[in-house]
């Protein structure tokens, strides 16, 4: 892989069945890549859930290029701006959906964070702004069923009025955001004041962080807020359909 080749098959992750009915395209939060242990345990749960439900999943991880560029050089940067962000991102579902799995019957977006974030603005269409949907999905838009968000950033820590929510009426698809209840990016509490439109459902993971991890004083643990969340996610993406 290179640099300049951001698509070559080096630079996914994809698990789970080889011949899926449902894709997941699995976007990482802005600090850290593909392969951290939260993403290696979500994938690995969302298609177990999937399994236990009868629906074969593929979980198909990349990077955006500003990460990319870390791998090679090992300097940490910021993420790229939202335009660039949103190409890279509807590069990879457009060849997901044509190229390695055009046979699958439903098409899953989301991510950690950012990620998460990335793809409800690549699922919204907004006629007075950049369209994504319509203009960087193309065809894979027929397939696009839903969109996962795990941890959204509904405002910077420490900045609950800076909210990143206006785009969330345009969605084109259902979106669900699983979230932990004392998340710094938008907590139980806090989301409640929020209006919301009715394709977005919120999951709460109890005494969860922005990685859904509960305090130990909880009780619980993070393999179970994971599981939970995992299973969420499986009832979403079955009861979900493209048109």
């Amino acid at each position: 892989m290179s640099m300049d080749d951001p698509i070559a098959d080096s630079a996914l992750r994809i698990d789970g069945a080889d011949s899926p009915q449902a894709v997941f395209v699995f976007a990482h939060g802005a600090g850290a890549g593909m392969e951290t242990p939260f993403m290696d345990s979500m994938s690995e749960k969302l298609i177990a859930a999937a399994h236990a439900a009868s629906l074969s999943l593929a979980v198909v991880r990349f990077e955006f290029s500003y990460m990319t560029r870390r791998r090679f050089d090992g300097v940490r940067r910021p993420p790229d701006r939202a335009p660039k962000l949103l190409q890279r991102f509807a590069d990879i579902v457009n060849m997901v959906a044509t190229d390695k799995f055009p046979g699958a019957d439903r098409l899953f977006i989301g991510g950690k964070s950012m990620g998460g974030r990335m793809a409800t603005l690549l699922a919204a269409d907004k006629p007075d702004e950049l369209s994504p949907f319509a203009t960087l999905l193309g065809v894979s838009q027929q397939k696009l069923a839903g969109v996962l968000c795990l941890g959204y950033p509904f405002h910077p820590p420490g900045k609950p009025a800076s909210l990143r929510i206006d785009h969330l009426p345009a969605l084109k698809r259902p979106a669900l955001i699983c979230q932990g209840t004392r998340d710094r990016f938008g907590a139980r509490e806090e989301t409640a004041a929020y209006r919301l439109p009715e394709t977005v459902t919120l999951y709460w993971v109890e005494d969860g962080d922005h990685d859904l991890k509960p305090r130990k004083k909880s009780g619980r643990t993070e393999d179970q807020a994971l599981s939970e969340a995992a299973s969420a996610a499986t009832r979403f993406f079955v009861s979900a359909a493209p048109d």
